[in-house]
């Protein structure tokens, strides 16, 4: 049987990714943020302190696991092991949300720290819609899939990004995680129209929103976005989350900051300015998620 999500669920207010660092700030203080996300793979231990703080963690805030390294987009049957990881820990903690990238990090065996894209193509929508139906099946959880950060355009795309991971969804069941810095990253690199990606989402399937900083290649000849989760928001992107949840309505949303992590006070500003912008934006309900 596979259930949408655990009895637990994201309010519809801003979260942020988990930092050890921040423990002391945050386990055993009064609530100062919605939510929390922590990478599943990070948490892949038999036992010892990192369990133990997620423990505590999970017994004041609601949490979402993130995964990185199912290699979901990869084209290549998924790592059993892997998955029996994953299932053991949304059987012991209960996620509030389970999601994972549309993109491949491993190949032959060989594993690569990166989220490299996947092509958009027939042959690779359907090998993803079977990737989502086995994870579905193991872990007994629907599940999200993240839209992702485009450099450069493949040749072999045929399918339109948004029809790709729309028809991924409707197929399998499963529902969406925006990222928004992803959609303004890929426009501005290949040249689209981020707001008209945005107004095509179908809202019924975004299940989660993320946010996140990026920064300028230094070293491309031309002007290449990059996706280092290790800014602020940008002024473009919160102006793209405004337009999008003004025509769905308030979403669990993320503040991801994963490199050069500020201190918790900076994090927490950051999310509660996520948390203003969801009261003064979504002025409609939200749509029911087919979750």
């Amino acid at each position: 049987m596979i259930n949408s999500q655990s009895s637990n669920r994201l309010p519809n207010r801003a979260g942020v990714g988990f930092k050890g660092e921040h423990a002391d700030d945050v386990i055993g203080q009064p609530k100062q943020v919605g939510w929390f996300e922590i990478h599943p793979e990070n948490y892949m231990v038999a036992g010892g302190p990192r369990l133990a703080v997620l423990e505590a963690l999970c017994a004041d805030y609601p949490l979402s696991m993130h995964g990185v390294g199912l290699s979901l987009g990869g084209g290549e049957r998924l790592d059993p092991h892997h998955l029996a990881d994953l299932k053991r820990l949304v059987d012991r903690f209960e996620p509030a949300m389970l999601s994972e990238h549309i993109a491949w990090s491993s190949h032959g065996g060989l594993y690569m720290a990166d989220l490299l894209p996947t092509p958009m193509t027939q042959q690779s929508l359907n090998q993803l819609v079977e990737a989502i139906d086995e994870v579905q099946t193991a872990t007994g959880r629907k599940i999200l899939i993240e839209n992702p950060t485009s450099y450069l355009a493949l040749p072999q795309n045929s399918i339109p990004e948004i029809d790709f991971i729309t028809e991924a969804a409707r197929r399998s069941g499963c529902g969406l995680l925006i990222d928004v810095n992803n959609i303004y990253i890929s426009a501005c690199n290949l040249g689209f129209d981020a707001g008209d990606y945005i107004d095509a989402i179908p809202g019924d399937l975004i299940g989660e929103i993320h946010l996140a900083g990026h920064e300028v290649d230094a070293n491309a000849d031309e002007k290449v976005l990059i996706d280092t989760h290790s800014r602020p928001v940008a002024d473009p992107v919160w102006a793209l989350f405004d337009r999008l949840i003004a025509r769905i309505g308030a979403r669990p949303t993320l503040i991801e900051w994963d490199n050069d992590v500020p201190d918790w006070a900076t994090l927490r500003a950051e999310a509660a300015l996520a948390d203003r912008r969801i009261e003064r934006f979504s002025k409609v309900g939200p749509m029911r998620v087919a979750l």
